[in-house]
């Protein structure tokens, strides 16, 4: 029987929603959900690309266990009861031994995340992290110093905007559809655009300003906004005089950073940055100096983040329409929001986490997500104590936690490694058990309760039956439960019973999601009066100085220091790295299409540099940092500032069975020295230097 089923698209972390042709019991056409205002029906290419997922045999079909060396590739296959045991009576014997906070889980944050969290507070561990932390820990630590919120309570009021201002935000490649197309109906109906990036993209193509700005140097370039903001009084005075805690004291730490200073660390004139200044206050509050999504390239990183939050609330543009706002939830319109696992009550955890996140040594960072670079240096170190079992959920540790080699040899001192996944990621095939999980489109999901203006809920429903012998990651964690004693934290049998019980004292029933794909909590848009705007911080004000800094023995206000330089300016550069449109982090690149499209990624060099080191276009070249090595072909180009080489994430695989990406292009992890941002959380992606030389 023919049909469509509205579900989400998970092919990224944005979850579009979409709506699924069947035909025959196979899917047969995916587009965007067309009663969804901005996305009306349209998807990026990796949605597009969905149904290539599915019908992919190069993914695993079955659960298997090691049988050769670790990332030997040398595998049997296994029935789930058989997996299961394996894993369960494996986990058991670590946790009898050593406790349950030997065992850790990573994620890639998703709708299910609450069940992989109860089940590790039901083991007694504090372990669980998320890719969120390796993304964006520091930019939720602004958000928290700042407002009070993190940076997932807040929003972008794109639509009604009348100038953006992106650092490094390459929106138009790291597809959000709905995003995009709200912020181009804006430019088409006058908007400005402002693009900061060493590096000219798609983005700063669409542009109405681009300034290729020196690699590392945005906070001094903010700085010296803010320099000319505060001393031409362009700042909404109203605003700030009800709103910003330590003014006064900003005020006078702002006033040596001149935009003359600016031009010398960034290259860009100061001029420009005036007129930038005067520009942007004459549209406010309606402008939006974009904060970032993945926020982790310096090892000052939070105060970089927080300088874009405070330019905006100088504007007064935050709870502002065409600015940025705090997300509501169910609450705001007297509704309740879906049940979740881990509102349980679960027995004490009284250690602390692997990575002392919350602890004196590591205060700020967010504990709901972690610092997953930690990690290696926690295993090898056994310090605060041993790590023995790592349970990988969709979170490629191989590929996203700097210095590659550094993380394999901290693996080998595991007893167990798992992996739930649908793709053979290279942390699958480094793995001792891979627990293969049903696609997206072949699964029903926990709820998702999407807060915003207008707080609503999607539902995932399954389009198709399983091609192979996969299993949805709830029931996979439920059955492992199960054998670990812990059953009794998953109240369901199946995902259908798992969503109704979600569901329960919502006032919604899965039938309320069958004619759109969602359902609202109201029907209208929700700003809060800026008068009466509820921050979540001590002061109770938005807090440029910062009790949460402050208490934390860190400076709200530091003193800009200049970025390092390498050893060899004439042959070494600093590795930059960022997103396509047509691939999703380490996760697509074995997907037949987009495989087809962008098979491997290339080296970006500015083209004087290249001829100085005497590299051609096209040709293969050695990319060496101090922790690692590859090779990869050069793309020699003038849209890169010379003190900079940029490679695309994600490429690189070393799993053999994902046949089309095996070994193209070169993983940026292998080269990336495990540097972060001790305050704020992150990694320093960008703090990397490497040395390039022709083949």
């Amino acid at each position: 029987m023919d049909k469509d089923v509205f579900s989400l698209c998970f092919m990224c972390s944005v979850r579009c929603p979409i709506k699924v042709g069947v035909k025959d019991g196979h899917v047969d056409w995916i587009q965007g959900n067309p009663h969804v205002p901005g996305i009306d029906g349209s998807l990026c290419p990796r949605g597009s690309a969905g149904k290539s997922m599915l019908m992919d045999d190069q993914r695993p079909q079955t659960p298997l266990i090691r049988v050769g060396d670790r990332g030997s590739g040398n595998w049997r296959k296994a029935s789930w009861d058989e997996a299961l045991d394996y894993v369960g009576t494996r986990l058991k014997e670590i946790k009898e031994t050593h406790g349950g906070h030997a065992i850790a889980l990573g994620e890639r944050a998703q709708l299910s995340t609450h069940v992989s969290k109860a089940f590790l507070k039901a083991l007694g561990s504090p372990n669980h992290f998320t890719h969120d932390a390796l993304c964006k820990g520091s930019m939720n630590t602004a958000c928290r110093s700042m407002f009070g919120y993190t940076d997932g309570q807040m929003g972008i009021n794109y639509g009604n905007t009348k100038h953006i201002v992106l650092y490094g935000r390459n929106i138009f490649e790291s597809i959000n559809v709905k995003e995009v197309n709200t912020l181009m109906d804006a430019l088409e109906k006058g908007a400005r655009l402002t693009y900061i990036d060493p590096r000219v993209n798609v983005t700063a193509g669409k542009a109405h300003r681009y300034w290729m700005i020196r690699p590392g140097t945005d906070l001094a370039l903010n700085y010296a906004l803010m320099n000319v903001i505060i001393k031409e009084r362009l700042y909404d005075k109203s605003y700030v005089d009800k709103w910003i805690h330590g003014f006064v004291e900003f005020q006078d730490f702002i006033k040596d950073y001149t935009p003359e200073w600016a031009e010398q660390e960034t290259g860009i004139p100061a001029n420009e940055i005036k007129s930038l200044a005067r520009e942007i206050s004459k549209v406010k509050p309606g402008v939006i100096f974009h904060y970032g999504y993945r926020c982790a390239s310096h090892q000052n990183e939070i105060y970089m983040r927080r300088s874009i939050l405070m330019l905006n609330a100088l504007m007064g543009s935050v709870e502002a329409k065409g600015g940025i706002f705090f997300k509501k939830g169910p609450g705001a319109e007297g509704g309740k929001p879906a049940r979740k696992l881990t509102e349980q009550t679960f027995p004490e955890i009284t250690v602390p986490r692997f990575d002392k996140v919350g602890t004196p040594d590591f205060p700020l960072p967010d504990p709901a997500h972690g610092a997953p670079q930690i990690l290696p240096y926690a295993i090898l170190n056994e310090d605060p104590y041993p790590i023995k079992a790592l349970i990988n959920y969709r979170l490629e540790t191989l590929m996203s936690i700097a210095d590659t080699n550094n993380t394999k040899k901290a693996l080998d001192k595991l007893d167990l490694i798992v992996t739930i996944d649908i793709n053979y990621s290279d942390i699958a095939w480094y793995s001792d058990v891979i627990l293969p999980e049903s696609t997206y489109l072949e699964r029903t999901d926990s709820v998702q309760q999407l807060n915003g203006l207008k707080p609503m809920m999607f539902l995932r429903e399954k389009a198709v039956e399983p091609r192979y012998d996969t299993l949805e990651g709830p029931i996979i964690l439920k059955r492992l439960g199960e054998r670990l004693g812990i059953g009794n934290y998953f109240p369901y049998e199946t995902m259908d019973e798992l969503v109704d019980w979600q569901l329960e004292g919502t006032g919604f029933t899965r039938a309320d999601f069958k004619e759109k794909g969602f359902v609202s909590y109201g029907k209208s848009q929700i700003f809060w009066d800026r008068n009466d705007i509820p921050f979540k911080t001590p002061s109770g004000k938005i807090e440029f100085k910062s009790s949460l800094l402050e208490d934390a023995g860190f400076s709200s206000f530091p003193l800009y220091e200049s970025p390092s330089k390498p050893a060899d300016p004439d042959k070494q550069f600093r590795l930059v790295v960022g997103r396509t449109a047509l691939h999703t982090h380490i996760s697509t690149q074995n997907v037949p299409y987009l495989n087809e499209l962008m098979s491997e990624n290339v080296l970006w060099i500015n083209r004087e540099k290249a001829s100085s080191l005497g590299i051609q276009e096209g040709a293969t070249v050695e990319v060496a940092s101090a922790c690692g090595k590859g090779r990869i072909k050069a793309f020699v180009t003038d849209l890169i500032h010379p003190e900079a080489v940029f490679m695309a994430h994600g490429f690189g695989h070393e799993a053999k069975k994902a046949a089309r990406s095996y070994n193209r292009g070169l993983s940026d992890a292998v080269l990336q020295e495990n540097v972060y941002d001790k305050v704020g959380g992150s990694p320093a992606y960008h703090d990397t230097f490497v040395t390039v030389t022709p083949v």
